[in-house]
């Protein structure tokens, strides 16, 4: 229960500070963005893709649940229109933006799959530090993705209305923990069931991770303080994994 909640009260509190933030400056969310992207990109090549294909009765098909789970995420960008990669004035055409609805089932189903990663089943390598790297990741992602989420719906809803949203989201990644443990401990799918749900994860991390890196170099113009952020995001990552 304390991944679990962890999970709820970090997107809760990242959603509320855009709430109490009317004025803030998109080039420090892009930064943080650009982070936890590169942090992201980092623990799935690490963390996940190790333990992975350590199994072999499942690695010889691995890469193509990874491969479904890269292109699963491009239909939940779709619904989302991209705000898990910080798409925020995106939004700002009537015309061109997805129903809210739309826009929250994408999401929810995308912070769902995320929440799986963190159950208790035994992990391949059985790595002492057990989920922590994986903890870390997926807060570091939430937070800027429950930030643009709030900054979204505030322009098309109020703010009570955003709040309960913001709440429905913030419980989707728990939901996903939970019921994977439920799941598993109950027998409904074995170890080979977890392995394709998570390498489904693993898929949709590297689309989001990698269209952030695409993102944030227009014209692929080189910035030295993007670099620095990127290095110091995997330096932690590579702390994590194999110091911590």
């Amino acid at each position: 229960m304390l991944n679990a909640t962890i999970l709820f009260v970090s997107a809760l509190a990242a959603g509320s500070l855009a709430l109490l933030l009317p004025k803030w400056q998109e080039k420090d969310f892009k930064l943080a963005l650009i982070f936890a992207g590169a942090y992201l990109f980092s623990i799935t090549i690490l963390h996940l893709l190790p333990e992975l294909f350590a199994d072999h009765e499942s690695a010889y098909y691995m890469g193509l649940f990874i491969l479904l789970g890269f292109l699963l995420q491009q239909v939940l960008n779709f619904m989302s229109s991209g705000i898990e990669h910080g798409h925020i004035h995106h939004h700002a055409s009537p015309g061109l933006q997805n129903s809210v609805w739309t826009l929250m089932i994408g999401l929810f189903l995308h912070a769902f799959l995320e929440g799986t990663l963190l159950s208790k089943q035994p992990t391949l390598l059985h790595h002492h530090h057990g989920s922590e790297t994986l903890l870390i990741g997926i807060i570091l992602h939430k937070m800027p993705e429950a930030f643009a989420l709030v900054a979204v719906l505030l322009t098309r809803l109020n703010k009570q209305k955003t709040l309960a949203l913001l709440v429905l989201f913030a419980l989707a990644s728990p939901l996903g923990l939970l019921s994977t443990d439920w799941l598993y401990t109950e027998a409904v799918i074995g170890q080979q069931g977890i392995n394709i749900l998570f390498g489904l994860v693993a898929g949709g991390f590297l689309h989001i991770s990698t269209t952030i890196f695409f993102e944030s170099s227009p014209q692929h113009r080189f910035q030295l303080h993007k670099l620095l952020i990127i290095i110091a995001a995997s330096a932690l990552a590579i702390l994590t994994e194999f110091m911590v």
